[in-house]
């Protein structure tokens, strides 16, 4: 939108080139390439160097300071760039290279490839201005690329292309210039070639690329179909999308609400904090004998924040600013090698160690987190079994002489919308153990506390849980 809005106060500034000598020089310039479209011309003060943008009505725009400061030589040479970028049919190439870059926002290879792709298409178009010059010309246009080095800048807008570029690109410019020579049959033979593999190769990894998007959005579940048993809970869901899933311990089976929504990774929100907290335990940052922080006297939104914590009531009230200094304790790579060890759903930790776990970098799947709470609970991680009991200790929410009620609430907000609920956890009765997690998503209203209201209502009519 940016962009469109830049391009639209350009044509609104752009008025018809009045200059008659630089509009023969233009014209001259359209007959050497045998160019017989009628392409405008325009002249503006809100470039710094010139650019051809529209890809159904393509026109060419110049810098005032440029036709004030008119030289012949210079002027042609900059027209026959643009006007290659024309022949050369750029306006189309960058529209598929822009979307491209949107349908593969995830991947940096492509960003580099499309990154270098732009600086070989002004490479391409220098070629191509050569081929019409003389040799002795060559050492004139390069000249003009490197006295116009400090005037131009990158080109304005993703959808235009022009002479500029940074002074990167401007250096391998000018060193394909001074190294040109015309290619013989044999060299554009193998070019043809060479582009040819390239694109069938690209061609075929497209829809590769896709699936790996698709892969890290979904939880690959490798188990037998045997052990699951799929269960219509849309009753209890209602309005909200998601899915509730149960594991049995003793038997080894699962139940499963909505198989799609089970496998598929969201971010953690609170529920992150059962780990976060483990994390912690196992670096010493706090001890299940002493996990005390004292309040800041920062005035948070929640009551019953604002006051000094342990392990239990920062986990019971889900105080962001106890885990938050866990974290900024353990600091990033200590974190990525905890999520790695226990393999935490994409793995994926972004900078910012107050917020990725919240709507941000780091997802999971409702069956991740029952298979992670089935490996905490039976310390599959090999950490310090004092401190998985801890954690088991400050997640415990109902206890009585036949079974205890474990759980972790999670709510994730986006523009002051609550849109993504989590209640996982487990219940141990005298002969079984029976974990789950249930997600909910929605525009407005999905929070933890109702995905733990479900979670309940689901567990009681299955005769899992009754207080």
């Amino acid at each position: 939108m940016k962009s469109k809005s830049r391009l639209n106060t350009l044509k609104k500034s752009a008025l018809p080139l009045q200059s008659k000598t630089v509009r023969i020089l233009y014209n001259d310039c359209l007959s050497e390439m045998q160019i017989k479209r009628n392409i405008p011309i325009y002249s503006t003060a809100f470039l710094k160097s010139p650019v051809i943008a529209g890809l159904f009505r393509p026109c060419i725009y110049l810098p005032i300071h440029l036709i004030s400061d008119f030289n012949a030589t210079d002027m042609r040479y900059m027209l026959l760039h643009e006007l290659q970028h024309y022949k050369h049919k750029d306006a189309l190439a960058g529209f598929f290279m822009n979307l491209f870059g949107v349908l593969y926002w995830f991947n940096p290879l492509v960003w580099f490839a499309l990154k270098e792709m732009r600086n070989d298409r002004e490479i391409a178009c220098d070629t191509s201005v050569l081929e019409l010059l003389k040799t002795s010309d060559y050492e004139d246009y390069g000249n003009t690329l490197i006295n116009f080095a400090e005037k131009i800048s990158l080109t304005p807008f993703p959808f235009s292309a022009g002479i500029s570029g940074n002074m990167k690109q401007m250096r391998r410019r000018i060193i394909n210039i001074s190294s040109y020579e015309k290619p013989s049959v044999y060299r554009k033979f193998k070019g043809f070639t060479a582009f040819g593999v390239i694109a069938v190769i690209l061609f075929g990894l497209t829809p590769m690329l896709s699936t790996h998007a698709s892969d890290q959005n979904h939880y690959h579940w490798n188990i037998s179909p045997e052990k699951i048993s799929t269960i219509d809970l849309s009753a209890y869901f209602n309005e909200y999308e998601g899915s509730f899933v149960l594991y049995d311990l003793n038997n080894d089976t699962w139940s499963i609400g909505d198989l799609d929504h089970a496998t598929l990774r969201t971010a953690p929100n609170s529920t992150y904090k059962i780990y976060d907290a483990l994390f912690g335990l196992e670096e010493g940052i706090i001890t299940a004998n002493d996990s005390f922080m004292a309040w800041n006297g920062t005035d948070y939104p929640f009551e019953t924040w604002n006051a000094d914590q342990d392990l239990y009531s920062a986990m019971q009230s889900s105080v962001n600013w106890y885990f938050q200094e866990i974290d900024e304790q353990l600091g990033a790579s200590v974190i990525k090698n905890y999520i790695k060890k226990i393999g935490y759903g994409n793995e994926s930790i972004n900078s910012n160690l107050s917020a990725y776990w919240m709507q941000s970098s780091l997802k999971i799947s409702p069956v991740e987190q029952v298979e992670l709470l089935t490996d905490l609970y039976n310390n599959r991680f090999h950490f310090m079994p004092e401190n998985i009991n801890a954690i088991k200790d400050s997640i415990r929410l109902f206890s009585s002489e036949s079974r205890s009620f474990y759980g972790k609430t999670g709510t994730g907000r986006v523009n002051g919308q609550d849109i993504n609920g989590w209640f996982i956890g487990y219940v141990e009765t005298a002969d079984n153990t029976y974990f789950f997690a249930a997600n909910i998503q929605s525009a407005e209203n999905a929070t933890g506390s109702k995905a733990s209201e479900i979670s309940f209502s689901i567990l009681s009519d299955m005769g899992i849980w009754k207080q």
